[in-house]
């Protein structure tokens, strides 16, 4: 993925408010947990298939304190992996345009 392209969350995850601000996704059809912090739970909140990377990557430096620089390369590792694993998506429309 990269900085142009709007991710969208499987409808297929289920998310569970864990203890000590973690959160698990589970994707129920492949088996995988994975546990994200509040800030990955930020960004998932935001991959609705509307917001760029680059997009939530804005949003992420403009909720939370001291982000780092590398917010937005940050975002993209976090939603290749997310990709790789089978909990997120090309929205339709990004794919038509590519």
């Amino acid at each position: 993925m990269n900085p142009i392209d709007t991710p969208v969350a499987s409808t297929d995850v289920v998310l569970r408010d864990e203890f000590d601000d973690w959160t698990l996704l589970f994707h129920p059809l492949t088996g995988e947990t994975v546990g994200i912090d509040p800030v990955g739970l930020a960004i998932w909140g935001l991959l609705d298939g509307r917001r760029t990377l680059a997009d939530i990557a804005a949003e992420i430096q403009a909720q939370f304190e001291d982000t780092p620089d590398t917010v937005l390369d940050d975002t993209v590792a976090f939603a290749n992996d997310l990709e790789r694993r089978l909990f997120i998506t090309l929205s339709p429309d990004d794919v038509l345009v590519k």
